[in-house]
């Protein structure tokens, strides 16, 4: 805990007042490089254990024959092109995922792609799924030894070529089966706002012909669908309806939101230059109902990881105790520091203990029920 404290006020106080001097991607693709370093050393990955892992047996979980070893993960589009595996576990995430990935190599969208909103503590997004392409991706992963679970996110290339409906399809197809074999779950990303096309397969009959394909597809792999946020519970309904005819175990709540006229959002800090979702704090309520109305309809069918606006332990409680399994974030560790995947669990073991829980499995869903 005191070494939780110094790492925070070195981040607040140092590094982060320096980061946000400069160019958001210039500053991730620096940390995507350092962090690429370290993972590939055992003693730079023992002393980043030392200096931020925190692991509970109280927040180890079996979901789906996973074992997850605490519930907070690296959420996609962090780690675009799978650089991070080694480094990640010993920050203290519990499961990381990957991607999105496509079948394509795809440059994403032009620059500048990516900006800070720190008075509404989110992020404008506009990449495109930047990506390296799922070959060169799975060649990167093959032969390596993980050790949390791994998730692949795939999504369809964001090129004019993938945009009709049957190459989108073969687009997903392809990043996919290259990913069959490879980790230990998959997302469906199909929630993307940043692409050509927009957002085609959130259309329940176009899914129908998503989902009937990738069924085919020989895999041991749990399968996830990523939502979109800006959905009303009708039109989530209606995702749910359409999944439950295959073979998905769960679903990702949520994506980014689209909508940057929202009240959880700074109107001084959006610019006409802001394309593309906003991560953070405005999505975390909205995620959060989605979640609680996805568990009270179907909890006992599919598994929930919550996504969107976690800053704290009492932000992740509060998705867990919604209904999420497992719950994910990035923008928050970009505002708070590494430290707080730490923070968080530490958190979580007392707000556990104070409500009574022998685990985390018995908090799920407790708000809802």
């Amino acid at each position: 805990m005191f070494l939780s404290g110094i790492n925070c006020f070195c981040y607040q106080k140092i590094a982060k007042p320096i980061f946000f001097r400069f160019d958001p991607e210039d500053v991730h693709d620096r940390m995507i490089v350092c962090g690429k370093f370290l993972g590939n050393h055992n003693f730079y990955r023992a002393v980043t254990r030392w200096f931020f892992d925190y692991q509970h047996k109280k927040l180890g979980q079996n979901i789906l024959g996973i074992n997850f070893p605490n519930p907070v993960g690296l959420t996609a589009g962090f780690d675009k092109n799978a650089e991070l595996t080694q480094i990640i576990p010993e920050v203290g995430f519990g499961f990381e995922e990957i991607g999105s990935v496509t079948g394509e190599t795809c440059e994403g969208n032009p620059k500048p792609r990516l900006w800070r909103l720190p008075k509404t503590k989110g992020l404008v997004v506009w990449y495109g799924l930047k990506n390296d392409g799922c070959k060169i991706i799975a060649k990167r992963l093959a032969g390596l030894h993980f050790k949390i679970p791994i998730g692949t996110s795939v999504a369809r290339t964001n090129i004019p070529d993938a945009s009709s409906l049957q190459a989108g399809i073969d687009d997903y197809v392809k990043a996919f089966t290259e990913f069959s074999e490879i980790g230990d779950y998959t997302v469906i990303n199909i929630s993307c706002p940043n692409t050509c096309g927009g957002e085609p397969f959130s259309n329940p009959e176009r899914l129908e012909l998503l989902l009937t394909t990738l069924d085919q597809i020989k895999t041991k792999k749990p399968v996830f669908v990523k939502t979109a946020v800006d959905l009303s519970t009708q039109e989530l309904d209606t995702i749910v309806a359409c999944a439950k005819k295959h073979k998905v175990d769960g679903f990702i709540v949520s994506n980014l939101t689209k909508k940057h006229d929202r009240d959880s959002i700074d109107q001084t800090e959006i610019k006409p230059e802001h394309k593309g979702g906003i991560s953070g704090k405005p999505v975390f309520e909205l995620s959060n109902n989605l979640i609680a109305h996805l568990y009270k309809t179907n909890g006992d069918r599919f598994v929930i990881i919550g996504s969107g606006g976690i800053f704290s332990a009492k932000d992740a409680y509060q998705k867990i105790c919604f209904g999420a399994s497992l719950v994910q974030l990035a923008t928050g560790m970009i505002f708070e520091g590494p430290q707080v995947i730490g923070d968080i669990n530490r958190g979580l073991v007392k707000l556990l203990e104070k409500d009574g829980f022998k685990s985390i499995s018995e908090a799920i869903g407790s708000k809802v029920k």
